[in-house]
């Protein structure tokens, strides 16, 4: 009896809960059911816009859209896959089973359509869409990928696109990216991604408890994202990278009027479309290539600016009075400075501040270094703008770095010497520059006094980007000093043994210096920075050739941009 009565009770307590959870369920939980069962009846497919178009000031396409076309197969075709796949493959000329793999590897939901193959064209696209209509299982997607009409032209100013990654997710889930999202990485796809980036729209659907479509609910619209216009001239930025083809470097030519970016170009160069191709294989080989073809060496990668640097210590030693036009010194192809011996290039005898800008004498400048002392060197560096980033509108850019005494013995705990002061003096030891910061520099002397802020984007949507922002300020340069730096600058070119004597016989006048930067157990880096035409500057230019050996052989790049721009009627 007492085993009957346990039994019993136990009974009724299984019934009693499963009465309460039916309650539950059917009258407490109903309103949070039927919202769920709602959403599930529910699905949205998704339509793409177009991401916004890169252009050049001429308003010529340098990256675009080009419509590709996707082969979806309906999930809740599942019966007939095999029948569906097959007749796919034979058209596309695919192996049947590579695309029951990506059916697989790509199912979600019964609603959702899979797809089975990308990018197959518009031929094939054609074909399947005839086979379309006697199979509903197959749909063709049309979509926008990004289209690069000049391959890898102006690469590291524009960037690439490619699915977000977790890092950026993490930072951007909350302004609406998630996850498979295309999004910019480098240049101006990355700084302005957000305004490039198309508004997805979708059709909305609703489907039976069985996942299969019943009707269509509605439909948004895809939006196209904004079109950037830069301030590059494609023109220019051909010429130039024609002349950069097969070295390592850079080449930056700014408006020294206006503070506009007419060509950028780093070698080695890569091509964005390998992104929009997925071929994982060239992924990869771009990222391990040890020539680094992602890194954008115009802003990315510092340098020792060698003798371009005494354009700022010969501007130091004339603002302070530490030296005059008639100032000089005698130059036996070195200077002792304490026990040890600082070497020149060569032997010029006596160099005034002119003679030793042509012939890049460095005992002249060891001597006027040492005048001005090490402090007064890292001030006016900054007054050039070197030390810091220019804030132009491109991610990743370095601000190089001019040292100091103060920090040699906070960070290093060492004193500093008058030989550290004399390495210094000739753009050595641990001075760094990017060439963007050197064209921005020499762009002082172009206008006559005046720093730069230089951008690269022009307008956002037919908005004006640059706005009201002072794109010129004053240097507080004398102008004696500007006048006696530029005669300096164009006797490089002008003066029968000036370092640059190979840019004289060019059809405009140019002016500007030339550098040789020692690299430890590697060939020297070259550069040359200037501009023209001489009187009314149009171009500021700066060409760094990563080991190129000496400053001649970036006169001699120079040469040929000069060239090509007179014969193109670009000056």
């Amino acid at each position: 009896m007492n085993r009957e009565k346990i039994l019993n009770f136990f009974i009724i307590c299984m019934f009693a809960a499963l009465i309460f959870s039916l309650f539950g369920l059917s009258v407490l939980s109903a309103k949070k059911y039927k919202k769920l069962s709602d959403s599930n009846c529910i699905r949205l497919i998704p339509q793409y816009g177009c991401r916004g178009n890169i252009l050049d000031r001429q308003g010529e396409l340098i990256v675009g859209n080009r419509i590709s076309y996707d082969v979806m197969v309906l999930a809740q075709e599942r019966s007939r896959l095999d029948v569906i796949l097959n007749q796919v493959g034979r058209i596309l000329e695919v192996d049947p089973q590579q695309l029951k793999k990506n059916f697989k590897n790509g199912y979600m939901f019964p609603s959702v359509p899979v797809v089975v193959a990308t990018n197959i064209g518009y031929k094939k696209a054609v074909i399947l869409g005839e086979y379309k209509t006697d199979e509903p299982g197959v749909i063709i997607r049309a979509k926008p990928d990004r289209y690069y009409p000049y391959a890898g032209l102006a690469s590291h100013v524009i960037g690439y696109v490619n699915e977000i990654d977790r890092w950026r997710l993490t930072k951007l889930e909350d302004y609406g990216y998630k996850t498979k999202d295309i999004v910019g990485f480098g240049g101006v796809e990355e700084k302005y991604d957000y305004y490039l980036r198309q508004e997805e729209g979708g059709l909305s659907v609703e489907v039976n408890h069985q996942g299969k479509f019943v009707r269509v609910l509605g439909f948004e619209s895809p939006r196209n994202g904004k079109d950037i216009t830069l301030t590059l001239d494609l023109r220019v930025q051909k010429i130039v990278e024609g002349a950069l083809s097969g070295r390592k470097g850079s080449v930056v030519i700014m408006d020294p009027n206006s503070a506009e970016i007419v060509a950028m170009a780093s070698s080695p160069n890569f091509n964005p479309a390998v992104f929009v191709k997925r071929s994982n294989l060239s992924i990869a080989s771009l990222f391990n290539n040890p020539e680094s073809p992602l890194v954008n060496r115009a802003i990315s990668s510092s340098y020792a600016p060698a003798s371009l640097f005494k354009i700022v210590v010969a501007s130091a030693a004339l603002e302070l009075k530490k030296i005059n036009l008639g100032t000089s010194y005698n130059c036996p192809g070195y200077l002792m400075v304490g026990a040890r011996k600082f070497s020149c290039w060569d032997t010029h005898n006596n160099q005034d501040l002119i003679q030793a800008l042509a012939h890049s004498c460095d005992t002249f400048f060891y001597h006027t270094g040492l005048l001005l002392g090490a402090q007064n060197i890292h001030n006016y560096a900054l007054k050039f703008g070197l030390a810091k980033t220019t804030n132009l509108e491109l991610p990743y850019e370095t601000g190089g770095f001019i040292p100091s005494p103060l920090w040699r013995r906070v960070n290093r705990f060492q004193n500093w010497y008058n030989g550290d002061t004399a390495n210094l003096s000739i753009g050595q030891g641990d001075c760094l520059v990017t060439p963007l910061q050197i064209v921005n520099m020499v762009s002082i002397f172009a206008n006559r006094g005046y720093l730069a802020s230089p951008y690269i984007v022009k307008n956002i949507g037919g908005l004006d980007a640059a706005g009201q922002k002072k794109r010129l300020i004053p240097a507080a340069i004398r102008k004696t000093t500007i006048d006696a730096i530029r005669r300096g600058l164009r006797e490089v070119v002008m003066g029968a043994k000036g370092t640059g004597h190979i840019l004289a016989a060019l059809p405009v006048e140019v002016a500007g210096k030339t550098g040789t930067a020692q690299v430890t157990r590697a060939q020297a880096h070259a550069w040359f920075a200037g501009f023209f035409p001489f009187e009314n500057p149009k171009y500021a230019i700066c060409v760094f050739l990563e080991n190129g050996g000496s400053g001649y052989a970036a006169c001699v790049v120079t040469k040929q941009i000069i060239e090509e721009m007179s014969r193109q009627g670009l000056l």
